[in-house]
């Protein structure tokens, strides 16, 4: 029999020799600056930053815990500090349409001052229009027209009544109206009376009468044209005096915003404004009577102050006063209402009111002439939220509506402001898996975020990430206030990055694992009072932390003591074989044994896969049982066919199975059940296999070895156990410091195989066999065994088919 190569103990594990550092701690290090390792997603980013044409948002996609997010943030905001400060945004009354309010735009820091300006405005309106209506000036020419319309009206009345009286009438004035009673022999006649005149009398009285009425008519006619204008010289004389006091307030301001055309127009409407409600701000302040009323039923004193002056005010929308460079937002909750922003109402006594005033700046305005970053998963948990960011990178502007008033879900009627242009590159965050749905099921997806930078969830293991990774410790050291690692403390660190990436030429990128390793062993420093993290407290850290985490292996392992979970390590057996899985339960991976069993018999069922059966197996383990078929046809039913019953199970299975890792091991224990010779116990096989017999590389080679090698363990090592894996998961292996050791001692031992028959050889001790060219094996081979049985289960098949065929003659 041929000798099959094992593995060395050197080759288990990339060793890393701290002496080859240039440095003895972190200390004598720089700050890390960027990434490591990601030099696809940098250039991505970089790229991506640079292009400001419609639909070149980013999507950064990656690994939970690259660092990605803190990349991404840190690196916009560097980009952003060198671009210019985007503009203010204030939304002002709308005097033609009260319910759109105006968007108006400034270049930062002028918004802040026009709403102080206006703020001061009104505090000048208050004081100086009452002022200016108490003045004697203006006493004095407001009697002057009330004086010189009573004196005309006055003369018209007496006019009036002289000629009533030259007519035999008196006159007769109420609140009602104005009334002629004739006057007879000195006496005035009421109405009741008039009847008891005599006809000649009456009729003289209606001629009279109707001339009279003539001479009322033109006479009250005169009346309400005096009145007319006298009010109209009143109201010219309040716009006169109202002018005077608000005017130059106004031509100051439209003095100072004289180049903002838009401005200069709100301004005059404000000042136009002011002067037709002059009356308010004469008003506005209540008697002793309305402020008692006012206690016990606000709901119906008189406009208050606020509310006649609210329309002048301005709603600092977006103030970039304090903004240095481009804004870059970061969100983790962008609902609807904070992406587009929001109307606020006030509830009063079951009334809902609104204004320009209670407008609110979504996630859009805020990062306008900049950044918003935002976590996929947090936009689309909000359906509203993910139609709404694409509709304003669709329009580039962002119209504020109320999301119950948008589902028909409220009467109350809403303000609809004035929408406001945006100039915003999104930055999604999220998962390739995410990237992948969206670009295939979304079709504004691909248009709107042309640039993936993706983050890989590994690096190379080399000098040079080695000494990035040391910079990033010590910048962890710094940011942490912990003590520096010195150079065997970064070998192990790097070490464990690559066993987490579960290569040694790789290592993760999943910081987060790093830096929990970081605090938990510059915490095991500390407690032993060190000034230095060394190798032993990054070792116990890793060993500590497996240990809060493995209850769930060490309760297997007892299981497997007490033999309740049945595991052979060592002796022969035909028809059983160890397989390897690897179990993971979110925080913690591990590895155990599983006996797969296989019987073999006579019939025409084919491979029977038990899993399957009870519908505990998954669609990729279906598969690589369906291979196993075509490898057993492909290479020993070229004579004839196949007449094979055949059973495999994973015994003590109760959580189902999924994956082909263990197609090549099943395919050993068809093969002995076949051949009927033993397999060993002591060694474990992990791999998958194709219908030529061709071993494929499996994941998780490294936590399968040590499974296997804690059970051997406990059961005592016999220097006759092992594992066999795929040649291709040589590189893959990031072996436990004791497994080298046995490995090295000659205590364990690592096979990597290319073909199932280098692996059956090892595991049975007979040759495999070769194929002569009479498509026949040697019958002292396992292949000859295994053909010698095939051919007996198909001369056996062909004489119960004569047989049963006989019978049913």
């Amino acid at each position: 029999m041929r000798k099959f190569p094992e593995l060395k103990y050197t080759e288990l594990k990339k060793t890393i020799d701290p002496s080859e550092f240039d440095f003895k701690t972190t200390q004598e290090l720089d700050y890390m600056e960027g990434i490591i390792g990601q030099e696809r997603a940098v250039k991505a980013m970089e790229f991506g930053l640079n292009i400001k044409m419609r639909g070149y948002n980013i999507y950064m996609s990656g690994p939970t815990g690259s660092g990605k997010t803190s990349y991404g943030k840190s690196y916009i905001k560097k980009v952003a500090a060198n671009e210019a400060v985007p503009y203010d945004w204030c939304y002002v009354y709308n005097y033609n349409k009260p319910g759109n309010p105006i968007a108006l735009r400034f270049p930062p820091g002028l918004g802040k001052e026009f709403r102080d300006d206006m703020n001061e405005l009104i505090e000048y309106l208050l004081v100086d229009i009452p002022k200016a209506f108490s003045s004697e000036e203006y006493e004095n020419e407001k009697t002057e027209i009330i004086k010189s319309y009573q004196s005309k009206r006055d003369e018209l009345i007496k006019n009036m009544k002289d000629k009533a009286e030259e007519l035999g009438f008196a006159v007769k004035m109420t609140n009602s109206g104005i009334y002629f009673v004739p006057v007879v022999d000195g006496e005035a006649i009421e109405d009741e009376n008039l009847e008891s005149l005599d006809d000649e009398l009456k009729e003289q009285l209606s001629e009279v009468t109707d001339e009279i009425q003539d001479e009322v008519s033109e006479t009250m006619k005169v009346l309400r044209d005096i009145e007319k204008k006298a009010k109209q010289k009143i109201e010219d004389l309040d716009y006169k005096i109202g002018l005077f006091a608000v005017g130059h307030h106004i031509s100051c301001l439209k003095e100072r915003y004289k180049e903002y055309d838009r401005v200069i127009k709100h301004l005059e409407a404000v000042q136009e404004d002011v002067l037709e409600n002059i009356q308010e701000f004469l008003d506005h302040e209540e008697d002793v009577e309305e402020q008692q009323v006012a206690s016990i039923l606000p709901f119906v004193i008189k406009k208050d102050i606020e509310d006649v002056v609210v329309k002048y005010r301005v709603n600092l929308f977006v103030d970039n006063t304090e903004t240095k460079g481009a804004p870059v937002i970061i969100d983790f909750n962008p609902t609807y209402n904070k992406i587009i922003g929001q109307i606020e109402y006030d509830n009063e006594f079951g009334n809902l009111r609104t204004d320009f005033t209670k407008i609110k700046p979504g996630l859009f305005h805020q990062a306008n002439g900049g950044y918003l970053i935002l976590q996929v998963t947090d936009v689309l948990n909000n359906t509203q939220s993910w139609e709404a960011l694409k509709r304003v990178l669709k329009t580039k502007e962002v119209s504020i509506e109320n999301l119950r008033e948008l589902v028909g879900l409220t009467a109350v009627s809403s303000l609809k402001p004035e929408a406001i242009p945006v100039d915003v590159k999104v930055v999604l965050v999220g998962s390739s898996y995410l990237y992948n749905v969206l670009y295939e099921y979304d079709e504004d997806f691909k248009k709107l975020f042309k640039i993936r930078a993706d983050f890989d969830s590994e690096m190379e293991n080399k000098a040079e990430n080695i000494k990035m990774l040391a910079r990033f410790i010590h910048s962890f050291c710094k940011r942490e206030k912990t003590p520096p690692f010195n150079a065997g403390a970064i070998a192990k660190v790097a070490e464990y990055a690559s066993r987490l990436a579960e290569n040694q030429n790789k290592m993760t990128t999943r910081f987060n694992n790093i830096v929990e390793i970081l605090c938990e062993a510059s915490t095991w420093s500390k407690i032993e009072e060190k000034k230095v993290v060394t190798s032993q407290d990054v070792r116990k850290a890793i060993i500590e932390k497996e240990k809060r985490s493995n209850l769930y292996e060490e309760k297997m392992e007892e299981m497997m003591k007490n033999n309740l979970i049945m595991i052979d390590c060592d002796g022969g057996k035909i028809g059983q074989i160890n397989g390897l899985a690897v179990l993971d339960t979110g925080d913690y991976k591990f590895a155990k044994p599983s006996r797969i069993t296989a019987t073999t018999y006579m019939g025409e069922s084919g491979i029977i896969n038990i899993e399957k059966e009870a519908e505990m197996s998954g669609s990729i383990h279906d598969k690589g049982v369906h291979v196993l078929a075509g490898y057993l046809g492909q290479t020993y039913a070229q004579e004839f066919p196949l007449s094979l019953s055949c059973r495999i199970c994973f015994e003590q299975n109760y959580n189902g199975v999924d994956g082909d890792s263990a197609s090549s091991t099943e395919l050993y224990a068809i093969l002995s059940s076949l051949s009927e010779v033993p397999i060993k116990q002591g060694i474990a096989v992990t791999g998958s296999i194709n219908q030529r017999g061709e071993i494929q590389p499996i994941g998780g080679v490294s936590y399968k070895i040590e499974g296997f090698f804690k059970t051997c363990k406990a059961r005592g090592l016999t220097g006759n156990q092992g594992v066999i894996i795929p040649y291709q998961n040589i590189k893959d292996l990031v072996l436990k410091d004791e497994v080298i050791e046995a490995v090295k001692e000659g205590l364990f031992h690592i096979y990597p195989i290319r073909h199932i028959d280098e692996g059956i050889e090892i595991l049975t001790g007979v040759p495999a066999g070769e194929k002569q060219k009479n498509c026949r094996y040697d019958g002292d081979t396992i292949h000859g065994k295994v053909y010698n049985k095939l051919n007996r289960f198909h001369k056996g098949s062909i004489h119960e088919s004569k047989k049963l065929g006989s019978r049913r003659k």
